[in-house]
């Protein structure tokens, strides 16, 4: 075992009063929800927004006064490289973070902002981290691993430690698993406090790594995922035989239960949660029955979503549920029809987003037209009635895509 119970007790007290202590709590909502008893491990509350600093701060003050002055570096697409920014500048460490070329502003900014020196190289994050290693070898300096390393699973572990001091009677713990550090270091540190605990990973299913490695598969993954903080296409080599020998199971989510659970955070518990911290939570919802009853933990491993990213769920949550919808409506091309249609609409208490009056384009008859409105209702139900009213009125209607209440697309 490369990381033991006293290792990650250490790290807790190298960690006191350089990281949060996030709080944990019971969610009411979310276990009415689901069916299991919900409890929430808030790393998205963390220091620079996720769990990483954790891990950071043990391997960077774990270094040689020689090794510190050198400087280290490290590759990442956001979360471990603001942990080690962040910590690496409280030390007096030079750090480069290399990331891929297409990494978003913002995270690029905050990195920075920390301190840290970035260079953007490649396209992914492999790309990344074979320059980041041979910066390091050239220059002789340390590389920080995001996952394969005792010292971040060490400190990552300390979450395990920090949510069972809160509750000791959790049954089930669920983890997120991108390389694995984190599920390995709560796993060593949850089976040594209460051995008949579960542990249970969840990755995303476009990057199911570590269930392959597990397996006897080649690991990898590929695709666009909202979940980026686990796409994680090589697993660790320190971390697959701890997962492999205290988790029981790892579960996949899609995109779809991704969205959802980050959705449900937002809206249900008002908390932000990146794709990532909402893998815990998707898995229980596409697992009700293997939740149902027991005292579950889930770890909201970090809070770092774009706003962009963020905005564009909570419409497509709107879309998905009924509450905004895209009418297609036939009118004739005459004068006060469409003022007609917007106030039969008004009427039963739909709000007008944006409207889209073609002529041209449609292929209809030339004296009629088709306008297509966007409208914000209560729910399905509610746009039922409007369309019920259109028509009465004479104004065919289509539902176009997004709501179950029709297959028109």
């Amino acid at each position: 075992m490369p990381v033991t119970i006293d290792d990650i007790r250490a790290a807790a007290e190298a960690l006191a009063g350089k990281v949060s202590r996030t709080p944990g709590l019971r969610s009411q909502v979310l276990s009415e929800l689901t069916g299991a008893d919900i409890h929430l491990k808030l790393e998205n509350l963390q220091v620079t927004g996720s769990f990483k600093p954790r891990g950071a701060y043990i391997k960077l003050s774990g270094l040689s006064e020689k090794e510190k002055k050198s400087g280290v570096v490290a590759a990442s697409a956001g979360n471990h490289a603001q942990g080690v920014a962040y910590h690496a500048r409280q030390l007096g460490v030079p750090a480069t973070i290399y990331m891929p070329e297409s990494t978003p502003f913002t995270k690029v900014g905050r990195t920075e902002a920390l301190g840290a020196k970035v260079v953007l190289s490649g396209e992914g994050l492999a790309e990344a981290r074979d320059a980041a290693l041979e910066q390091a070898d050239r220059q002789g300096q340390s590389f920080i691993h995001p996952y394969d390393d005792e010292k971040i699973i060490s400190g990552q572990g300390t979450v395990g430690l920090e949510f069972l001091d809160d509750f000791p009677d959790l049954e089930v713990l669920v983890v997120p698993i991108g390389g694995g550090g984190l599920a390995a270091g709560i796993a060593v540190a949850a089976k040594a406090i209460k051995p008949d605990i579960e542990i249970i990973g969840v990755e995303a299913a476009l990057y199911p790594s570590m269930s392959q490695a597990l397996a006897g598969e080649t690991p990898g993954g590929k695709g666009q995922t909202i979940a980026d903080g686990i796409a994680v296409k090589v697993p660790g080599d320190l971390t697959r035989p701890v997962i492999a020998g205290m988790v029981s199971d790892i579960l996949l989510v899609d995109e779809a239960a991704l969205e959802c659970a980050t959705l449900t955070y937002l809206e249900e518990q008002r908390l932000v949660s990146e794709g990532a911290g909402a893998a815990s939570l998707a898995a229980v919802m596409e697992n009700k029955d293997r939740f149902e009853g027991r005292k579950t933990g889930l770890i909201v491993s970090g809070g770092n979503i774009d706003s962009r990213l963020m905005s564009s769920i909570l419409m497509r949550g709107l879309v998905r549920e009924g509450r905004m919808v895209r009418l297609r409506v036939e009118i004739t091309d005459s004068p006060g029809v469409l003022s007609k249609v917007s106030g039969l609409i008004g009427d039963s208490g739909g709000n007008i987003v944006e409207v889209y009056h073609q002529r041209l384009f449609y292929d209809v008859p030339v004296k009629q037209a088709e306008v297509d409105v966007v409208v914000e209702t209560v729910d399905a139900s509610h746009v039922s009635e409007i369309m019920e009213k259109l028509e009465t009125a004479g104004f065919p209607v289509r539902l176009l895509g997004g709501t179950s209440l029709t297959d028109e697309s």
